[in-house]
């Protein structure tokens, strides 16, 4: 295990001085993957301003179970089923939906009350799960409403005056937690098995702050009662056993499901794309291929569901597997594990991150560490002092741990802990500024980590690492999300002209780039300042939309309006439109 890390390390520093990683030619596209939008992605008309586009798109990202649009799955090519919980009666607005718009309603099988009571597997057809309220849509091709995603989305709609949208969104995630077992990934039934990244006590404090600014009290006040039991629920999920990161007191990512994903089956190459790119680099050494025929007879079929995964069971399995060659259970764990995280794929974990599941993330902890510190508050402001005082130990036994295994003093950043390995990474990655914005860091660990701002810094803002790796979560890639943590964090910690820089560098990308092609984009490649994307495996198209980009833009206007000094001018490869506006 330890050399096998070393291995890696090895490869994505020679990555780092190379300043280029070498996409195999298996890999390799010819050109960037054409962007393909949803028909009912957001498109701007011409001459429309960026903040008019923003402000119409949540109305066109939005989707209800009164409306025959929701209900598509665009990912998968089967019938249109939506499913109700066991134990609910089916609501009018279903009704009249099955006999408008010809979809199926069925009930699920049993009441669940925790994420992995049932298997995706036991469910004959996928389909979406029933959410009582309206919500915002990412972009293009997606129709459900997704766990981190929103959170940022949520941030943008109370930034444009929509809280009532916003609540509604936090209330569905209620719904989830009392019917469908927790936050899931998305409400679709192969998600049942994993959960992504917790936000739900920051979406409660936006939409609690957002009603008492509007003098709201009593309303907001209310209201916390109920989100407090919920998020407590919710904060439970990460500190169940299978989330538990070894005896390290520390959190991981982790999917209770096995073998290939579903939502994967748009996707055909992805996992002989990963195949391909192991078998061109022998020299990187890793766990994640087995053997076996390309065409397996009964008993081989028995031993590759030991060994990688059920082909009765997954479609997508039948079909990864190049030349005798086919990934291992473990990775598949991994792999799942990674979705969970949001960041589908990087190489921090390995290739493709094959070793998330092993890993104990600065980010995932430093979340934690915030929910903690917001559910002591909620006590807190619920008159319960001796939860607040249960919350608040939490809170500091899990800054211990992050202090102890995952700060790295001689560099100045936080990193993830391989509790397997019993090693620190060293892979450099922007999550490292998590700590900033979630109050774990001290003062001088804050300043070490903004002295270290220059490793992400590029044209576009900030990138999410500095390796270029062929996939969509690192180099030359910057998203929306996690650089505006990055900002906030560092306004936060009092390094305003850094927070304004990068807003101003990400606000004029997102711009040009709108004015090239009237549309928003889910991603951006911050070296070019530029929508072209080329990424060689993964999700190699870049939807339009797109929620969190929307709002980040609007969080970081409002940061650089608060700022209250001249900033810098600050500049960005200009955007040559040498293509035509891609089709909504």
């Amino acid at each position: 295990m330890r050399a096998r890390i070393l291995v890696f390390q090895q490869y994505a520093a020679a990555c780092l001085c190379a300043a280029l990683c070498v996409v195999s030619p298996l890999l390799a596209p010819a050109q960037a993957a054409p962007s393909t939008a949803h028909s009912l992605s957001p498109q701007a008309e011409q001459g429309q301003p960026i903040d008019v586009y923003i402000h119409d798109a949540w109305d066109s990202l939005s989707r209800s179970m009164n409306d025959c649009k929701s209900v598509v799955d665009p990912k998968l090519a089967t019938t249109s089923i939506l499913y109700l919980p066991a134990n609910v009666p089916e609501p009018p607005e279903v009704a009249a939906l099955e006999k408008s718009c010809k979809v199926k309603v069925d009930r699920l099988p049993r009441r669940i009350q925790h994420i992995g009571d049932i298997k995706p597997g036991e469910i004959a057809h996928s389909g979406l799960l029933y959410l009582p309220n309206k919500y915002v849509v990412p972009g293009g091709r997606f129709n459900e409403m997704y766990g981190w995603d929103s959170y940022f989305i949520i941030l943008g709609l109370i930034e444009d005056g929509r809280t009532d949208l916003a609540k509604g969104m936090v209330e569905n995630f209620f719904y989830e937690i009392e019917n469908y077992g927790g936050i899931l990934n998305a409400n679709r039934t192969y998600y049942f098995t994993r959960s992504q990244p917790p936000f739900l006590s920051s979406m409660i404090r936006a939409v609690y702050d957002s009603e008492v600014s509007a003098g709201q009290h009593d309303q907001a006040d209310q209201w916390l009662h109920r989100a407090y039991e919920y998020a407590s629920r919710d904060h439970a999920l990460w500190t169940a056993p299978f989330h538990k990161a070894g005896d390290t007191g520390l959190a991981r990512y982790y999917d209770l499901g096995e073998g290939p994903v579903e939502e994967m089956a748009d996707d055909s190459t992805y996992y002989p794309d990963v195949i391909h790119w192991l078998l061109s680099h022998p020299e990187v050494h890793t766990d994640f291929l087995v053997t076996g025929p390309d065409n397996p007879d009964a008993k081989a079929r028995a031993e590759l569901a030991k060994t990688s995964c059920d082909l009765s069971a997954s479609i997508v399995c039948a079909h990864a597997h190049v030349g005798g060659h086919w990934l291992s259970r473990d990775f598949y764990k991994g792999d799942r594990a990674m979705r969970e995280s949001g960041f589908d794929p990087a190489f921090r974990y390995g290739p493709f991150s094959g070793w998330t599941h092993h890993n104990a993330p600065s980010g995932l902890n430093s979340l934690l560490y915030k929910y903690e510190r917001d559910l002591a508050w909620m006590a807190e402001q619920l008159g319960d002092t001796e939860d607040a005082k249960h919350w608040n130990e939490a809170a500091d036994q899990r800054r211990d741990a992050i202090n102890k295994y995952l700060w790295n003093p001689k560099k100045g950043m936080f990193y993830d802990y391989d509790f397997m390995a019993g090693k620190q990474s060293t892979y450099d990655y922007l999550t490292t500024f998590y700590p900033l914005w979630a109050g774990v860091a001290d003062a001088q660990q804050a300043k070490a980590v903004e002295a270290n701002l220059k490793v992400f810094e590029r044209a576009g803002g900030t990138a999410m690492s500095p390796y270029e790796t062929g996939v969509q979560w690192d180099l030359p890639y910057g998203w929306a999300p996690v650089t505006w943590l990055t900002v906030d964090g560092l306004a936060k910690n009092g390094d305003m002209k850094d927070a304004v820089r990068i807003s101003q560098k990400f606000r004029e990308m997102v711009k040009q780039n709108y004015e090239c092609d009237r549309s928003i984009r889910e991603k951006y490649d911050v070296i070019t300042a530029s929508t072209e994307v080329n990424v060689a495996s993964g999700y190699k198209t870049n939807v339009i939309g797109f929620g969190w980009t929307n709002a980040a833009y609007l969080k970081m206007g409002a940061l650089i309006k608060s700022f209250g000094e001249p900033a810098e001018q600050v500049e960005i490869p200009h955007r040559v439109c040498t293509t035509a506006p891609a089709a909504p």
